[in-house]
């Protein structure tokens, strides 16, 4: 500030300084330009006297050669000079200073020499008899002055700036100390310039506003706290160095840890290289979710990075002990394949007599009904045990799955193959449009996930409806895309229609038949492929499911 102060007013000083010179300047100029026009016209009356009474000797005879004489006749023709020869000077009949003295008695004109730097100023007095003296004299011009002046003009002007920038600085140092000395913790006792005044008031202000939110952060810090310390989860909070800032009691007690770790690299709780790698993984900027085995218990690690200005600054991990939940499902999965594998024999059994009855081997009358249904409902619970066993197969993730190469567009033609009758007792027609295409897939799941749709895509159709399967592949993935003309599914029941068992109408389950799992295994086909399932749908304008698998997978 001190340094902004002093240049401002060395600037207004060198300001007014160069201003001051040039009007000192102009005003000495205007002086002695107005001086030298009047001692001309006293010189030309004095000399006009003299040749009215001795005629142009008197001029003949004047030796000081100061100022130039010159003697006109009426005409113009130059008579006399005392520096030039008459017989080659021109007419001065156009001469300004001649025309105004014949005119008015007297006359003046000013001429400029740009190669001399010179004014000239011309008197002319008209005589009695008509005839015209004129007197002229030479005035440098402004800058020609300037010139002469510059060394005793630029010495004047630096002392002058010397002398302003020691009162400058003294000044600038002196407004400046009461500034320097502000006590800004209490703004407003202090008394100095009345200007500061507001200023100092938004200081008190502020200081007030950053009072109450430090209290404020140090109370939502303490609540945090609390919150934390009472959650049954393990938070932790790690910058992008590893190190922790932050962690709860919880975290501690799933480590197992007898001391807290605040301020060390989370590796110090877990140094295997699953962990690791998580961690790893999360301050790249991804997202990850895992479940780690510690000390005997399964604690599911979820991480999410903190992310500022597009740069991992650090990252959350919450650690979940899932333990029991896991060995709930579990018990689930081996329920629900022990039961369907139980089922299934008896169930084809009943199959089997089913037929026999249709056949006609008990009486006539009835055994058609009773037959028919008994036929039907054991065909439905074989195909829900088969779905349910699929189910858990692709729940439990162990079954070892073999990678080919799969031509997807007869995969898909496979399907339509599979499904042409049912189409065409719905009055459905099939279209496949794309092109030929391989991808690496196991080909079991690849064709299941195929015909569950398609089958879905049929079976909520209209009458004369179509399924269209659209194929499409980019360099990175291959789109199957499954777009049927039916009753669409309304939009609050879209998240849902991939659970288990979960059907948009109860009411017409049994009409259209199904197991409602078919969009599960679709879901848990995908997955087990690295794709993804997308469905787009408007009720009544149809439903449009589509497949994205990626082109490499990675074993």
């Amino acid at each position: 500030m001190t340094k902004k102060i002093f240049k401002s007013i060395m600037f207004v000083c060198a300001l007014v300084l160069a201003v001051g010179l040039a009007a000192v300047m102009g005003i000495l100029y205007s002086n002695f330009d107005g001086q030298m026009r009047k001692e001309l016209s006293k010189e030309a009356a004095y000399l006009a006297y003299g040749v009215e009474q001795q005629g142009v000797d008197y001029l003949k005879n004047i030796k000081d050669k100061s100022a130039r004489i010159t003697y006109i006749d009426q005409d113009g023709t130059v008579l006399f000079d005392n520096e030039a020869d008459v017989s080659e000077m021109k007419n001065h009949s156009d001469r300004t200073e001649f025309q105004k003295a014949e005119k008015y008695g007297a006359g003046e004109s000013s001429r400029y020499s740009d190669t001399l730097s010179e004014k000239t100023i011309y008197y002319a007095l008209r005589l009695k008899d008509g005839t015209v003296l004129r007197v002229s004299g030479t005035q440098d011009s402004v800058l020609a002055l300037v010139e002469n002046l510059i060394f005793s003009l630029c010495g004047l002007l630096c002392l002058m700036l010397i002398l302003s920038g020691i009162m400058a600085s003294a000044i600038s140092k002196r407004i400046v100390k009461p500034i320097n000395e502000l006590d800004l913790e209490s703004p407003e006792e202090n008394q100095i310039y009345e200007e500061l005044s507001p200023l100092l008031s938004k200081i008190h202000r502020q200081n007030r506003e950053i009072q109450n939110q430090l209290e404020l952060a140090k109370q939502q810090q303490e609540e945090f706290a609390l919150i934390t310390e009472n959650m049954q989860e393990g938070l932790i909070v790690i910058d992008k160095y590893t190190m922790i800032l932050s962690a709860n009691s919880s975290a501690w007690n799933l480590f197992h840890m007898d001391r807290v770790c605040q301020g060390e690299s989370v590796y110090c709780l877990d140094r295997e290289e699953e962990f690791r790698h998580a961690i790893e993984q999360v301050l790249s900027g991804e997202h990850m979710e895992l479940v780690l085995k510690l000390n005997g218990s399964d604690i599911q690690l979820i991480a999410n990075p903190v992310i500022r200005d597009k740069k991992t600054e650090g990252a959350v991990v919450l650690l979940v002990n899932v333990t029991e939940k896991l060995e709930r499902e579990s018990l689930r999965r081996e329920f629900s394949a022990n039961v369907s594998h139980e089922l299934k024999t008896p169930l084809t059994s009943i199959s089997g007599f089913a037929e026999i009855m249709q056949g006609g081997l008990v009486k006539c009358e009835d055994i058609p009904q009773f037959a028919g249904r008994i036929y039907k409902e054991s065909q439905r619970l074989l195909q829900l045990v088969e779905d349910v066993i699929q189910i858990s197969q692709l729940d439990e993730e162990k079954t070892s799955y073999t990678w080919e190469p799969v031509d997807v567009y007869q995969v898909c033609k496979n399907a339509f193959e599979s499904l042409k009758e049912k189409a065409k007792r719905l009055n459905v027609h099939l279209y496949i449009c794309g092109e030929y295409m391989k991808m690496e897939a196991v080909r079991t799941l690849l064709e299941e996930a195929v015909y569950n749709v398609c089958d879905n895509a049929i079976k909520y159709n209209r009458n004369d409806g179509s399924v269209s399967v659209f194929l499409t592949q980019t360099a990175q993935e291959i789109q199957i895309v499954v777009k049927d003309t039916g009753v669409g599914i309304p939009k609050e029941d879209q998240d849902r229609v991939f659970e288990r068992f979960y059907r948009v109408d109860k009411s017409h389950s049994k009409e259209i038949g199904g197991t409602g799992l078919g969009l599960s295994i679709v879901k848990h086909a995908v997955g087990a492929l690295k794709g993804s399932v997308i469905l787009r749908s408007e009720e009544g304008n149809g439903t449009e499911i589509c497949m994205k698998f990626p082109k490499v997978h990675k074993e």
